[in-house]
């Protein structure tokens, strides 16, 4: 009995020395635990109409990923809910999912991203989102904010820049009547200023159908650019609005979240020759980085021209993520969120395969795409008017 005894507590002991070894999840281990990921996606809130398939992208690099070994053998897991862009509701889930595990964060809204920043920087969690706020890309003031899209500053001082060098002397902006359409406001206007220009402000209430006061306004000033810091639905709103109000001479520009196939299926006429700005490559551009999720989507029933550019939007800012945590395991460090911050510092000259310009983050600029490329609505298709402009 003494030795059986003896014989099965050295057993359990070995089972415990193995387990701690090897199979404790950690970055050296292959197959080990998965690798989990929060994130909140607005599906039925005030920015779904973009909401929804930028995070059909996120979720279709995951599967993809997993599909095809994970990351070092271990498989990404996502932690994700609907917040319907309510900031308290994301707050809420980002606790519940670094609570659970997450060591990396896919995020939204400009509002509810920078309300988690501090959150974020003392977790000590990197965080991606589809919000493109300047100051996300300022480590001194966002620490573990990466930002995969050009900042919306940056793009309205580029589409500025395009009217100011096509003579425009007088600019009007309507934006989101929240933070992500304040963002852009300060910056677009010190750059038109600057030049010479003047620039009105125009605030776009949620719901609203009717911009006539607005555009009587814009007509008196006889305003000759408008820019749209909006998503597609009510930039299209507006879009047929001028229109109905026989503006020819104004030019609209679209900044990138109406820079998309929503907002030209919607306007229809309307839409005929606005102008957007994107980081991003459309569809059909040939660039080589969408045929991995063209290949992906089409296995599974659909087509990158099915789902468009959102899409292409959250597939790579998931995909660049990812690319921090692999290189975090390549350095040899354990997979945690400080050494993925440092991975992504690490991390210059990123090529997309031509989705963007290639992304240069360091220790003191985690704003990693700094181009934008001009495109312009015929025939109902965004067509590009302009090779990758660098921000002035």
């Amino acid at each position: 009995m003494f030795k059986k005894s003896t014989l099965l507590i050295v057993v359990i002991l070995l089972a415990v020395a193995l387990s701690a070894c090897g199979g404790g999840g950690g970055s050296e281990s292959a197959g080990g635990d998965p690798i989990k990921v929060g994130a909140i996606f607005d599906l039925t809130g005030a920015t779904s109409d973009a909401g929804t398939p930028y995070s059909e992208g996120v979720v279709g690099f995951i599967k993809w990923k997993n599909e095809n070994g994970g990351v070092d053998g271990r498989n990404l897991e996502l932690l994700s809910a609907d917040y319907a862009y309510k900031v308290d509701q994301g707050e809420q889930l980002y606790s519940q999912y670094v609570s659970d595990g997450a060591v990396v964060f896919q995020g939204w809204g400009t509002g509810d991203t920078e309300a988690l920043r501090s959150r974020v920087a003392a977790d000590e969690v990197p965080f991606m989102s589809a919000s493109y706020s300047d100051v996300l890309g300022n480590p001194d003031e966002a620490p573990y904010n990466f930002l995969i899209g050009t900042g919306y500053g940056a793009q309205a001082v580029t589409a500025v820049q395009y009217g100011l060098d096509n003579g425009g002397t007088k600019f009007a902006i309507f934006h989101h009547d929240s933070p992500f359409g304040q963002s852009p406001v300060d910056m677009a206007t010190a750059h038109a200023e600057a030049n010479g220009a003047t620039m009105s402000v125009f605030p776009m209430p949620g719901g609203a159908t009717d911009f006539t006061a607005e555009l009587t306004q814009v007509q008196e000033e006889g305003i000759e650019y408008i820019l749209i810091q909006n998503v597609p639905s009510p930039a299209a709103t507006l879009v047929k609005n001028i229109a109905d109000f026989g503006l020819e001479n104004t030019q609209v520009i679209c900044l990138n979240w109406c820079t998309d196939e929503l907002f030209a299926s919607l306007t229809a006429e309307a839409g005929e020759g606005v102008i957007g700005t994107s980081p991003f490559a459309f569809p059909g551009s040939g660039a080589a980085g969408l045929e991995e999720m063209d290949e992906y989507l089409k296995a599974n029933g659909s087509s990158i021209e099915e789902k468009g550019i959102r899409y292409v939007a959250g597939w790579l800012t998931m995909k660049m993520m990812t690319a921090g945590i692999e290189k975090a395991i390549a350095d040899g460090s354990e997979v945690t969120g400080a050494n993925i911050r440092a991975a992504l510092e690490s991390m210059q000259n990123v090529d997309t395969g031509g989705i963007t310009q290639p992304l240069n983050f360091s220790a003191t600029d985690h704003a990693g795409n700094k181009a934008v490329q001009f495109f312009q609505i015929e025939n109902g298709k965004w067509n590009a008017i302009s090779d990758y402009v660098a921000v002035p």
